[in-house]
């Protein structure tokens, strides 16, 4: 088999969630290009529509309708986030700083995802945060004239400190959060960009109350963690290279591509403009020889949605892999940690559990047996690729599932393979 081609992976999904709700609280419409058509992006646009937000969104561009500040309206109904725990967080945020109430609802998986992460600071700051179950969904977020804030998370988490941010935002006060280690700044730059004060200094992020958002006019670049399993598989595969187009390029979303760089990979990329303060680029990967390493907590934000891709690259390296300081992977759309360790023992893999991460010792043995997915699009997505490679026998027992966030994606693998 050989891998060879040119692509543009869907939009970022991050972005795309905040694009969607940054631009619902702007002074004016706003045009945005690019937008991941996809369920957790879907599930964003519904919640805004709920909340009295118009947009109209066909042909890869929607045109949304801002609501100013403090102009979201309560809701006739729940607000069902599906799979999404960026849609979740951030829009309690925002509901915190208005007078309404909100009950926010999901799918069963993420149900069982923590929210008290967000319900603790945005209490601090005035609002009322009720759980129906234990520290998950379903979850009331009843709106109050918020305090400013100094909040230390626990956890590098981007979608508490954008919690926290919005929340600040609509009430018109001052926020500062302090992290752990730097998470992903997409809410800081598309603020930035749309006029607001933010400040980061080592990993506190401070921002100003602000009258006004502009709106946006934007094409959203290339998801940097879908591309990873194109590029995976390009790494994996013999005679393979393959260039991916308009992908961005922040600099806390490329900790996948420098550890399989660190790995081995023949892997470059380059950033030749930016939209919305974010670097956009090309990135091209070749058939490359692959080493096992150490992954440490320090290098965990930077690459958390591509650790389980990692997982399945450490199974063709030489050596072993070993990721710690990874608790978080538990609390994603499922327990990635057993998940990725239990499927790589079922192909024939040696891989080993930790408590907040997993060793993975590399060989080229045949791998062979039924994945299951968890209904998680990232481990579907990863054991997509070893699925690929010649010699090996993998089904995935719920393909459909990466809908979430890469509709496309087993055509894109396809049409990549020859």
């Amino acid at each position: 088999m050989t891998v060879h081609g040119i692509a543009r992976v869907p939009g970022d999904k991050s972005i795309s969630h905040r694009a969607l709700m940054f631009a619902a609280l702007a002074d004016g419409s706003s045009r945005i290009r690019g937008l991941l058509d996809a369920e957790d992006v879907r599930s964003t646009a519904a919640a805004l529509g709920a909340l009295g937000v118009p947009i109209e969104w066909r042909g890869g561009e929607a045109r949304i309708g801002g609501r100013g500040r403090r102009g979201l309206r309560a809701p006739g109904t729940d607000l069902d986030c599906g799979n999404s725990g960026t849609t979740t967080r951030l829009l309690a945020g925002i509901v915190a700083g208005h007078p309404f109430a909100a009950r926010f609802v999901g799918d069963e998986s993420l149900a069982r995802r923590p929210m008290k992460r967000i319900k603790e600071p945005l209490e601090a700051m005035g609002a009322t945060v009720e759980l129906e179950n234990g520290d998950g969904l379903p979850m009331t977020v009843r709106g109050n004239v918020l305090h400013p804030i100094v909040w230390r998370t626990p956890t590098a988490s981007a979608q508490t400190k954008s919690a926290i941010l919005l929340a600040a935002l609509v009430a018109g006060v001052r926020a500062e959060v302090q992290e752990p280690a730097p998470s992903r700044d997409h809410t800081e730059r598309l603020l930035t960009a749309m006029g607001v004060t933010v400040r980061t200094v080592d990993c506190a992020v401070t921002m100003e109350p602000a009258e006004r958002l502009h709106p946006l006019d934007i094409t959203v670049p290339g998801d940097p963690s879908s591309a990873a399993f194109l590029i995976a598989l390009a790494l994996l595969a013999e005679h393979a290279e393959v260039e991916l187009r308009e992908v961005g390029l922040n600099a806390r979303r490329t900790g996948f591509f420098e550890v399989a760089r660190q790995m081995g990979a023949t892997l470059s990329w380059d950033a030749d403009h930016d939209v919305g303060g974010e670097p956009v680029g090309t990135v091209r990967a070749r058939s490359s020889h692959l080493r096992g390493i150490m992954v440490d907590g320090e290098d965990v934000p930077g690459m958390i949605d591509e650790l389980v891709v990692l997982a399945c690259l450490a199974t063709r390296a030489e050596g072993e892999t070993i990721v710690s300081g990874a608790q978080e992977l538990r609390v994603k759309e499922s327990d990635r940690i057993a998940a990725v360790v239990q499927n790589l023992r079922t192909l024939g893999a040696d891989a080993e559990e930790l408590t907040d991460g997993f060793a993975v010792r590399g060989s080229q043995r045949p791998l062979r047996g039924l994945v299951r997915t968890y209904g998680d699009h990232r481990v579907a997505m990863a054991f997509g690729v070893l699925a690929k490679l010649p010699g090996n026998d993998i089904r995935i027992d719920d393909p459909a599932c990466v809908a979430v966030s890469y509709p496309d994606f087993w055509n894109d693998l396809d049409r990549l393979s020859r």
